[in-house]
C-alpha cells in the first residue's frame, strides 16, 4: 500500500496556464516553469499539459531536467535551462537541443567554444546576487554575445511575491538599462511578476508557481489532493500519551486515527501539534509528532471512521499548509515523496 494518494488535476493546471498567459498581454509569449520535477508533480505529465494548453518555452533548473522534458515532448519546443552551460552539459546540450542562461563570461567562453553556433540565452544580475552577469561584466561582453544572435536575455525579480523596500523598480530600471537597444527578446517575470502589471512582462513571461494553484496567482485553481489512507484507530484516555517524545496528552477521552505518511513522504515536521488533517470538512488536528512514515489527528468528532484524511484538498490548500508549517507553497509541492501513489485526472487541454 502506497503512503498516500497524490492527485493532480492536469486540467486546473492548463487553466492556471491559461489564465496568467492572458494576464500576459496581446503579444508577450508565455513559457512555463516545470523545473523540480514539475514542482513535485511529475515534470512528464506537466509540460505536456502545458505544452497542449499553448506553452512552446519551457524553463529547468539544469540540463538533466531539460532531457527529461525534451524526452516527454519531442522535438520542437524550445528547453531553457537556467543554470547555463556547465561543465560536463556540452553533448546534452547539443544533442537535445537545449538552450542554456548563460550567466558568466565562463559559461559563455564554454559555450562559444564548445558548441559555436548552437542557441542560447543570458541570465542578467539585476541586484538579486544570485544568477547572471553583473553590468560590468555584460559591459564587457555584451557586443560579442549580441554579435552571437542570443535566443533570450533575462533576469529574476526577487520581491515580486511581496516588496516593501520598492526593489522590483530598482530591478526593472536596471533591466532596462542592461539590455534597450539589443533587439532579443527579453523576459523578467515569473508568477510575481507578471501580476505586478504590463511594465514587467516585455516579451516572454515565465510563469511557474501560480500554475501550479499556489500564491501569489491568488485566482489559481487548485492542482493537488493529498489524501492520507488511515492504518489503525484507538481510543486513548485521559493522561495517556502520543507518539515520539510523548508531546501531545490526552485531557479528556480522545479517538485517535494513525494515518500513512510522514516527513520521508514530504510532510513537514514542523507540522507536529499544530497541523490539521481534514475529513470531508471536519476538522482533525494532527496529535504528537510527525514520524518518519505516520501520523496521529483527533478524529473524535468524526460521524464514522474516515478511510483516509487529506493534508491538502477542498479544506486545506497548499497554501494553508504553508502558512502552519511557517514556510511557503513552493517548499510543500517539491518536497512531495516518491512513495505516494499518483493519479492524474484531465489533461486533454483547452
Amino acid at each position: 500500500m502506497a503512503t498516500g494518494s497524490l492527485t493532480i488535476d492536469l486540467d486546473a493546471l492548463a487553466r492556471n496556464w491559461t489564465a496568467l498567459d492572458r494576464a500576459s498581454g496581446p503579444g508577450v509569449e508565455t513559457g512555463a516553469v516545470v523545473k523540480a520535477d514539475g514542482y513535485g508533480l511529475g515534470a512528464a505529465h506537466v509540460a505536456r499539459t502545458l505544452a497542449r494548453a499553448g506553452a512552446r518555452r519551457f524553463f529547468v533548473a539544469v540540463a538533466e531536467e531539460g532531457a527529461a522534458i525534451r524526452e516527454a515532448l519531442g522535438r520542437g519546443p524550445e528547453i531553457c535551462v537556467f543554470g547555463g552551460h556547465m561543465a560536463g552539459d556540452t553533448d546534452m546540450i547539443g544533442d537535445l537541443d537545449l538552450i542554456p542562461m548563460l550567466n558568466s563570461v565562463e559559461q559563455l567562453t564554454r559555450h562559444f567554444e564548445a558548441l559555436p553556433g548552437h542557441p542560447f540565452g543570458i541570465q542578467l544580475d539585476t541586484g538579486m546576487n544570485r544568477l547572471g552577469m553583473e553590468p560590468a561584466e555584460w559591459a564587457a561582453v555584451r557586443d560579442i554575445a549580441l554579435a552571437a544572435g542570443p535566443r533570450l536575455l533575462m533576469s529574476h525579480l526577487a520581491c515580486a511575491d511581496e516588496d516593501t523596500t520598492g526593489f522590483n523598480g530598482k530591478q526593472l530600471a536596471t533591466f532596462r538599462e542592461m539590455t534597450e537597444g539589443c533587439g532579443v527578446p527579453r523576459s523578467l517575470s515569473a508568477t510575481g511578476g507578471i501580476l505586478l502589471g504590463p511594465e514587467y512582462h516585455f516579451d516572454v513571461t515565465r510563469p511557474g508557481i501560480g500554475l501550479y494553484g499556489a500564491r501569489p496567482f491568488a485566482d489559481a485553481a487548485p492542482v493537488v489532493t493529498l489524501s492520507l489512507p488511515v492504518i489503525q484507530a484507538r481510543e486513548v484516555e485521559p493522561g495517556e500519551a502520543v507518539g515520539y517524545g510523548c508531546t501531545w496528552v490526552a485531557g479528556d477521552r480522545r479517538r485517535v486515527a494513525t494515518v500513512a505518511g510522514g516527513y520521508a513522504d514530504g510532510i513537514l515536521r514542523y507540522l507536529t501539534n499544530r497541523g490539521t488533517l481534514w475529513a470531508d470538512g471536519h476538522p482533525c488536528p494532527i496529535l504528537g509528532r510527525v514520524s518518519m512514515d505516520l501520523i496521529t489527528a483527533d478524529i473524535t468528532g468524526l460521524p464514522r471512521m474516515p478511510d483516509a484524511l487529506d493534508l491538502i484538498g477542498p479544506d486545506q490548500s497548499v497554501d494553508d499548509v504553508a502558512d502552519i508549517a511557517q514556510t511557503i507553497g513552493y517548499e510543500v509541492l517539491t518536497s512531495l515523496g516518491a512513495r505516494y501513489a499518483r493519479h492524474y485526472t484531465g489533461g486533454t487541454g483547452p
